[in-house]
């Protein structure tokens, strides 16, 4: 269509051969059609070329700026199918849906909206820059419901929050734009709205107490995200045309550079909302469409340090304290990135800090800090790393040594004999439950041995969503789903099973905060013998149990029969035993 088009146009004098082959290069090098190129570069007026084009085709021309389209008729046509057709629906009479489009003979896109309707399909003709101003004004993302992800029904209107929104109380504490030198951007980033927009996304995530932001830009979209109680809800679809403002503003407030747009980056902005602080840890990374932002809120003032309030049980916080207090050895907990290990290795750093007592730790990254605890921040692109921190720490006179995490055979070895030669070494691996740690382990090359002489205990944990309080109604819940769920038999119809039905106090998800499930496996001598034998991560599995261990899922199953999760929860976060 598009050769064809172009030759017609210079046949009518409409335009020159040369102003053709400009339009053709622009197409080459920015995409679009090639009418749409033409108007850009001013070579054709947008009405010579809709009336071209309707003589050309026979089909009515339009101007959409005259129209005011209802939106029971913009619901038929979906926005992807608009925007992948360029087309926009404009009236509808009977059986009959009037269309219009930029390209009236793609009769591929008739046949794909008149099956998606239902509806006969009549086309009128307008311009491209037109139909595309039309998807913009009548498919707003800031008044569009829809989206990828769950959606929180409190939704923001970013226009109508930005209007009540008052940003006077909210200050960046660190992080201030001294360093930056890419005008554009800068200028951008300080716009008036835009900082009141990113003041806006991060006072709201601390209100709805998410725990992660993500600001993330598609190809024709642009939303931001709240990751609240380990589920991702879709909160904003904000402008497409403030993706880079917005994001430039993100790296600014994060003493970050925006001129690099193609390598990931890392920050930190600390915000003062009122009298309070609240630090967020920011990850950038260059994704095909621009940068995706990432932000963890770290607020201390909701860090967890009484292990009794974590959700262990009582025999496990015995287990767990004997595990820890011995002189030397080893404590593991593993467990999924979010699942709350570094809160559960900060309690038990919390219970041994003492003035008689050296704890250093080294943490990818540091997240809260401590008074009395010597913290390092890892940097491996100047060989700061793991293995490095843990080989300086025992030249430092340590008790404790915490190890953020133990990726590799070289940062294990270490750790293993630091806790042999008279420390605690405490770190986090990445396993699916206690008793496969140990495999782990193996496989990184640590010998057997070694393994049972240094692990003291080895702790895994999830996080189940709590059930909301506000709205928790007793509900019935088939014996065969129990049963599956595995529920003993005999044990249902024992206790009560409760669901929440959603609240305003809740966001209508029927769950609000969370609560860790624990499995604590302590290596006693029998167990030691079971590895030095070379078991199975099976074989371990069962003899933990048999001495005593609650398996997550034992530990999912309590907390149903408390009436504190439901069964959903139950299945998500715990595997079968």
């Amino acid at each position: 269509m598009a050769g064809r088009l172009g030759e017609l146009l210079v046949r009518e004098n409409l335009i020159t051969l040369q102003q053709l082959q400009a339009a053709q290069e622009e197409q080459r090098k920015q995409g679009g059609k090639l009418g749409y190129n033409l108007t850009k570069l001013g070579f054709i007026q947008e009405q010579d070329l809709t009336n071209f084009l309707s003589k050309q085709y026979g089909v009515p021309a339009i101007n959409l700026n005259d129209f005011e389209i209802e939106q029971e008729v913009i619901k038929l046509i979906p926005k992807e199918v608009a925007e992948k057709h360029q087309v926009i629906p404009v009236n509808r009479a009977g059986s009959s849906l009037i269309v219009a489009m930029s390209d009236p003979s793609n009769i591929f896109a008739i046949d794909d909206i008149k099956f998606l309707t239902g509806y006969n399909i009549e086309v009128v003709v307008a311009s491209e820059g037109a139909i595309k101003q039309s998807i913009e004004k009548y498919y707003n993302p800031m008044n569009a419901s829809g989206g990828a992800g769950q959606e929180l029904p409190e939704g923001m209107n970013v226009e109508d929050i930005m209007n009540e929104f008052d940003d006077k109380e909210v200050a960046v504490a660190e992080g201030e734009e001294s360093s930056v030198n890419v005008v554009d951007l800068e200028n951008a980033a300080g716009d008036a709205p835009v900082v009141k927009l990113v003041n806006l996304i991060l006072v709201e995530a601390i209100k709805k107490k998410a725990s992660d932001i993500h600001v993330e830009p598609y190809e024709k979209d642009f939303r931001v995200r709240y990751r609240i109680d380990g589920m991702l809800y879709e909160v904003m679809k904000p402008p497409i045309k403030l993706k880079n403002s917005i994001v430039a503003r993100m790296k600014v407030m994060a003493d970050l550079d925006i001129a690099e747009r193609r390598l990931p980056q890392d920050g930190r902005i600390k915000l003062k909302v009122g009298a309070k602080e609240m630090d967020y840890r920011v990850s950038v990374l260059p994704t095909l469409f621009g940068e995706k932002v990432v932000l963890r809120l770290l607020d201390k003032s909701n860090l967890q340090l009484d292990m009794t309030k974590l959700g262990l049980e009582p025999h496990q916080i015995a287990d767990m304290m004997v595990g820890i207090k011995k002189p030397y050895g080893m404590c593991l907990v593993t467990g999924p990135t979010g699942s709350g290990k570094t809160t559960t290795l900060y309690s038990a750093l919390s219970s041994l800090n003492a003035p008689n007592v050296n704890i250093s730790t080294a943490e990818d990254p540091v997240e809260f800090n401590f008074a009395g605890i010597n913290q390092v921040q890892m940097h491996e692109d100047i060989g700061l790393n793991f293995a490095a921190a843990l080989r300086s720490f025992l030249r430092q006179d340590p008790n404790i040594i915490m190890v953020g995490e133990i990726r590799d055979f070289e940062t294990a070895e270490i750790a293993v004999k630091a806790s042999l030669t008279g420390h605690m070494v405490l770190s986090t691996l990445h396993t699916n439950d206690a008793p496969s740690t140990i495999t782990r382990m193996l496989n990184m090359g640590i010998e057997p041995f070694l393994v049972t002489a240094s692990v003291n205990v080895i702790i895994a944990q999830r996080l189940a969503r709590r059930i909301c309080k506000e709205c928790s109604q007793e509900i019935d819940v088939p014996k065969d789903v129990l049963v599956g769920a595995q529920v003993k038999a005999d044990e249902v119809g024992t206790f009560k099973l409760f669901k929440g039905k959603g609240c305003e106090k809740c966001s209508n998800t029927g769950y609000k905060g969370r609560v860790a499930l624990y499995e604590v496996l302590t290596m006693k001598d029998e167990l030691k013998e079971f590895v030095l034998n070379g078991a199975s991560t099976g074989e371990i599995k069962n003899e933990a149990i048999r001495l005593g261990m609650q398996t997550l899922r034992a530990s999912a199953l309590r907390k149903l029969k408390e009436g504190v999760t439901t069964v959903e929860e139950v299945l998500r976060v715990s595997a079968a035993d």
